[in-house]
């Protein structure tokens, strides 16, 4: 009796890495953004106030990793009106208050399980990172080439501010608050995500996909 179970045993344990292994596995190739193809991204980005996009989605076995271009134009003279006319349909998330306090800072963002890498390329402002949102509105953002899978946003509390220039880095983890406390003119920065699949591999932007 015990013979039998020992090898069944056995045979699981040889097994199960090569199953995890093959669910995966990382790619054979390499694969080549090129910066004629973030530029025509980038370029369909300028005249809009925000606007990020990803350029392609690639499969590295494990994860799904993409990389994106964004485009902020100047926070200071902000559009009248605004606001997301969805934004009541979502899910509540963040933290519950019966109202705002005072001294928030508005458009904070977290990503359920995205990770974001920002490289800025042109312009600069001050970013926020950390603390918490409170009353925000969950969005799923279903759409193939991201750019972020599901997302909480809302008024952000708690957080710290950094100026941010051409060759700055910066990274946040997943669940992190970010956003922009000011941008005196633009900036624009190359994201780099990657994700547990959060978006479909093998995507690419209709700006640059070959026909």
């Amino acid at each position: 009796m015990r013979n039998p179970i020992l090898k069944a045993l056995l045979v699981a344990s040889v097994l199960t890495p090569v199953v995890a292994l093959a669910q995966g596995k990382a790619p054979d190739t390499a694969t080549y953004i090129m910066k004629e193809d973030i530029d025509k991204v980038s370029k369909s980005e300028q005249s809009l106030r925000t606007k990020d996009e990803n350029v392609a989605v690639v499969d590295i076995g494990d994860q799904n990793f993409a990389l994106g271009v964004v485009h902020r134009a100047s926070t200071r003279n902000p559009p009248a009106g605004g606001g997301n006319a969805n934004a009541a349909e979502r899910k509540p998330c963040g933290r519950e208050m019966a109202s705002l306090p005072a001294g928030g800072l508005p458009g904070g963002i977290t990503h359920d399980h995205q990770t974001e890498g920002y490289y800025i390329i042109s312009g600069g402002g001050t970013m926020f990172t950390d603390g918490y949102i409170v009353n925000g509105r969950h969005g799923e953002q279903p759409e193939p080439g991201g750019p972020n899978g599901p997302s909480c946003g809302g008024m952000a509390y708690g957080s710290k501010k950094v100026d941010v220039k051409v060759g700055d880095v910066v990274i946040v983890p997943p669940n992190v608050v970010h956003g922009w406390a000011d941008i005196p003119d633009h900036v624009d920065y190359l994201s780099f995500r990657p994700s547990q699949h959060v978006m479909q591999a093998g995507w690419v932007n209709p700006t640059v996909a070959k026909k």
